[in-house]
């Protein structure tokens, strides 16, 4: 008999849930960077051994929203709660102040799913206060999603908490999202990566076109910015900046789809994007009018 069934990761900012997320995938799914909120939306990855399927979503970090885009993120990761069989709140372990779920995500009751408290980077954490955490947590489970350590313990946990169930999807599937979405996704984490301040925040990439039946490999992207002095920091002095952004773009898309790539870079300015539930609809955000309200 399989068991098979969606686990949701939820937590702050920073937790290390796309660390997660492509760890147990084992492929890089999810974008990753030092720098807080940049999963903006859900995104679904599938681990597949033996017997078990677990169809996992990254959600955009729980926070207390201050404009449309927050809010639009806070939306998304409350319904992936919604939708879930399984939760894992994961909690960095270095924090001092554990808020609850119900708390974080300003939940009026605890969810219908069970929820595994996962305390994360424990790589990073002192011996002695790792110890100290375990008595005080016994039923919490502890992991570094960037080393592996306890990651098995984990997928045993789930694996039990899961229904029986055929496989949701395909054994070789890992992924549900189209190559363009990921194309997107790597062009914004490697803009959060070579661009410091306010700009990262700022940032949205849209695919305008997709032309996979070409060699190389058609693709032409807009990263859109709110305001001009953004743009001519990410164009950069002569257009060194956006050159380089789209060189490393273009290598991490190639290293996905294992083929040779055009990345045609745009930059764009969409006044006030964030704050605009029009814009956001534009850029392929979904929000309720409820959540997104100023």
């Amino acid at each position: 008999m399989t068991h098979a069934g969606i686990l949701t990761l939820c937590g702050k900012p920073n937790a290390g849930k796309s660390t997660l997320l492509n760890r147990l995938v084992g492929q890089k799914l999810s974008i990753v960077s030092s720098k807080p909120q940049s999963t903006r939306d859900r995104i679904l990855g599938i681990f597949t051994r033996q017997d078990l399927q677990v169809v996992l979503l990254d959600t955009p970090g729980l926070l207390d929203p201050h404009y449309a885009l927050q809010r639009a993120m806070r939306h998304t990761a409350r319904r992936a709660l919604e939708d879930a069989d399984v939760i894992a709140y994961l909690v960095d372990a270095n924090e001092r102040n554990i808020a609850s779920l119900a708390d974080a995500a300003g939940l009026d009751a605890p969810p219908r799913a069970p929820v595994l408290t996962v305390f994360n980077k424990i790589d990073a954490l002192d011996p002695l206060r790792l110890d100290a955490l375990r008595a005080q947590q016994p039923d919490a489970l502890f992991i570094s999603a960037l080393t592996g350590e306890g990651i098995d313990a984990l997928i045993a946990r789930v694996a039990s908490a899961l229904p029986e169930s055929p496989f949701l999807y395909p054994e070789d599937d890992i992924a549900e999202q189209p190559v363009r979405f990921f194309a997107s996704e790597l062009i914004r984490e490697t803009a959060l990566e070579q661009l410091e301040q306010e700009v990262p925040y700022s940032i949205a990439c849209t695919i305008e076109e997709f032309r996979e039946e070409r060699r190389p490999v058609y693709i032409r992207a807009v990263l859109y910015v709110e305001r001009d002095s953004q743009k001519r920091i990410v164009i950069g002095e002569g257009g060194a900046r956006i050159r380089e952004i789209g060189r490393a773009s273009r290598e991490k898309i190639e290293a996905l789809i294992d083929a040779p790539v055009y990345l045609d870079l745009w930059v764009k300015v969409l006044p006030n994007w964030r704050r605009d539930s029009a814009a956001l609809r534009r850029l392929g955000f979904t929000h309720t009018d409820e959540e997104t309200r100023p």
